[in-house]
């Protein structure tokens, strides 16, 4: 595993304590799911960065951005 899904991971993961000190992780797979469409859609966003003023403008890499976040439900 790459160190970027150890970082995802680590943010989608809380710990929680029990009165009896116990504690233990807990593991949102939603949060992961949504951290990981929000780092495809970053990535799209810097190739369209990459690609200003060139033909075309980086429009394909917006869009692509843009339906990530649409299809896995990413809020803004």
């Amino acid at each position: 595993m790459n160190e970027r899904i150890r970082e995802l991971v680590k943010q989608a993961t809380t710990i929680e304590e029990h009165k009896w000190g116990v504690s233990y992780d807990n593991f949102n797979k939603e949060k992961f799911a949504e951290l990981i469409a929000k780092e495809c859609a970053e990535i799209c966003l810097e190739m369209a960065a990459k690609c200003a003023g060139l033909p075309g403008d980086g429009a394909l890499a917006k869009d692509c951005a843009y339906y990530i976040k649409k299809d896995f439900g990413v809020e803004e």
